[in-house]
């Protein structure tokens, strides 16, 4: 079977740069991407950075959680949107397990994720004392790293599951800590996941470099969206940290009906969906 050629990306594009990222006068706007016309359709809108988070691992590839995704899980999805998004700034998750055995672990995979994908930057989860000497590592080496904190998919089994953070005194307390931890380590970002508005608010009136929120309230520096929520991939699947853009899963298997019924009804294909030979051709092979 032959395919169409891709269209080539946006070359008139400038790819947004750190100091952009941390200087800019508007929120910033990020959305996820795994694939080649994700991450295509992200750069023609124009977002200001793509994630390919390891919520591949959800919405991709059909685990029920994020823990099962692998590093070439990742490094695969990233060099597919990097094709797609060649000059937007791609930050790529680390995913479970890839930066939790200490600092030379965690280098090895930054180093192949920004070598093999052509990422601008690494993002990981949490604050704890191990997490922030390896933020401190990377930065120091030329691997620029957005944080975590708040609800943390990766271990959300140790926060009592898929819940908000930060309600109580010392949950708010170790996410504000967390977060400037992370701002002190070296980390140009920091995601702020399902935690109070108010919470968020402080947080990013405190912070030096910006904050990322979803599920996080108005007042972050910036938005991150899952693609698949905001384009309402998944029927009936309403999540209240996102919104619904747009339903493209109820049009897409709409369509897919509408083609087998004319499949088996013969109306499809059409004349002008094939192509003719010549009589004398045909001819020959009677």
């Amino acid at each position: 079977m032959s395919a169409a050629q891709p269209e080539p990306a946006h070359p008139e594009r400038t790819k947004r740069t750190l100091p952009d990222l941390m200087t800019a006068g508007t929120p910033l706007v990020m959305v996820t991407a795994y694939d080649y016309p994700g991450g295509k359709i992200a750069e023609g809108a124009g977002v200001d950075l793509i994630l390919v988070g390891d919520s591949l691992g959800n919405v991709v590839l059909g685990y029920d959680s994020t823990a099962p995704v692998t590093l070439s899980d990742m490094i695969h999805h990233g060099k597919a949107v990097r094709r797609g998004a060649p000059n937007t700034f791609l930050v790529v998750d680390l995913p479970f397990g890839t930066y939790h055995t200490g600092v030379s672990d965690a280098m090895r995979s930054a180093v192949r994720v920004v070598q093999e994908t052509g990422a601008d930057a690494v993002k990981m989860e949490g604050s704890t004392p191990e997490v922030l000497e390896v933020v401190r590592v990377l930065a120091r080496n030329g691997i620029p790293v957005m944080g975590h904190v708040g609800l943390m998919p990766q271990t959300a089994v140790a926060q009592g599951g898929l819940r908000v953070q930060g309600k109580d005194d010392d949950s708010a307390r170790r996410t504000l800590e967390g977060a400037l931890a992370l701002a002190d380590a070296g980390a140009f970002s920091v995601v702020l996941e399902a935690i109070p508005a108010r919470l968020a608010k402080l947080i990013t009136e405190r912070l030096p470099v910006p904050t990322i929120g979803i599920g996080a309230g108005v007042h972050c520096d910036g938005q991150v969206l899952v693609a698949h929520d905001l384009l309402g991939i998944y029927e009936g699947e309403d999540k209240k940290i996102a919104k619904r853009y747009a339903e493209l899963g109820r049009q897409a298997r709409e369509a897919i009906e509408a083609y087998a019924q004319e499949v088996r009804t013969r109306a499809f294909p059409t004349k002008g969906n094939g192509f003719v030979m010549k009589d004398d051709v045909l001819d020959k092979l009677y």
